[in-house]
């Protein structure tokens, strides 16, 4: 409740900052110092409500659930993109004294904190903690310390997470960041309309793959789908994304079929990954394991620019990018290897 309230306010209050001509650069100071602020209250919203969701749900349905829970994600990215044309067709932006740079940058932000007031009413009068952690945590007096997540018994599970997410955001970063603005835009050339117009789809297919995935994983257990889709990532990712940055004149619509092919392969794990960290901690530190290997593994792949930068030294700069493609398929692969089944663990 704190977080989505605290999310809510600091939203709202990026909505309402003043601009440029008004008070000058401290406008772009407090724009970071909102952000920055509005991250930590995010950070914490999932972190709580992610746990929360799968103690709450029966172990043979956590696939699906977690599969559910991550559609958001795509959801997002494909909202997002629709509510920027639709703003951008309601109120142009044509200078800085345009009605999109004056005030209609504030509405979708306005949108988000009352989404996010709403979601904070939601968990004060319709949701309780879950049974596990009323029955395992609560009174509890011999809590495990923070200690045992960093060097006790759960700082295996630890590494092993964040090795694993350390190889998926490197991938996803292939498909959030560089895609649109390096590989749709300045390699493939695309215009505004093709870039939206491929975009919206992809975003739309990965709802659908971010749910099979989830069952999937019910099926034949979290370890081997992500050995499987590591390697497919490593090969036929890789592979994809090659055609893509490499061959010349691809028409169109082929173009919309093999990114949507390669979307499909390097984001699918993500169906899964929120049911198995949460599952590879027990109650007392599931919240702060999921929230530490999930989110502190970000740093290192973040700085992919750098990266394919780096690479496109000694090589194409259109190749750079399978080549990082590759590397984290080949740090998801090992890592599932090496990381235990978690599909019929009790929490």
């Amino acid at each position: 409740m704190f977080s989505s309230a605290g999310f809510a306010v600091f939203t709202m209050l990026i909505a309402l900052l003043p601009g440029y001509e008004s008070i000058g650069m401290a406008s772009y100071w407090l724009l970071v110092f909102l952000r920055f602020v509005d991250g930590i209250f995010l950070g914490g919203g999932y972190t709580g409500a992610i746990p929360l969701a799968l103690e709450a749900t029966r172990k043979d349905r956590r696939g699906l659930v977690g599969g559910l829970i991550m559609v958001g994600f795509p959801a997002a990215y494909l909202s997002t993109n629709l509510l920027a044309v639709l703003m951008f067709a309601l109120f142009p932006l044509s200078g800085l004294h345009s009605p999109y740079a004056q005030w209609g940058w504030r509405l979708p932000f306005m949108l988000g904190a009352l989404l996010a007031a709403v979601l904070t009413l939601f968990y004060v009068f319709k949701v309780e903690e879950s049974t596990v952690w009323q029955v395992e945590i609560a009174g509890k007096s011999d809590k495990l310390p923070l200690s045992d997540l960093l060097t006790g018994k759960s700082a295996r599970s630890l590494a092993q997470i964040f090795l694993l997410m350390t190889g998926l955001w490197m991938t996803q970063n292939m498909i959030t960041l560089f895609l649109p603005v390096g590989l749709l835009t300045r390699i493939l050339k695309l215009d505004h309309v093709q870039i939206s117009a491929t975009l919206v789809f992809t975003y739309t297919v990965m709802l659908f793959s971010y749910i099979g995935a989830g069952m999937l994983s019910q099926k034949i257990g979290r370890k081997a789908f992500f050995v499987i889709v590591g390697v497919l990532i490593l090969t036929a990712g890789a592979g994809v994304l090659y055609v893509l940055a490499c061959v010349d004149h691809l028409p169109f619509a082929m173009v919309v079929a093999l990114v949507c092919a390669l979307a499909i392969l390097v984001t699918s794990p993500w169906g899964v990954v929120v049911t198995y960290i949460n599952e590879r901690f027990v109650t007392d530190v599931r919240a702060t394991g999921f929230g530490v290997g999930f989110s502190l593994s970000v740093i290192v792949p973040s700085f992919y620019a750098f990266y394919l930068s780096w690479l496109g030294t000694f090589m194409s700069a259109r190749l750079a990018p399978v080549i990082l493609l590759f590397v984290g398929g080949v740090i998801v692969t090992l890592d599932a290897l090496i990381g235990p089944e978690t599909c019929q663990v009790d929490f």
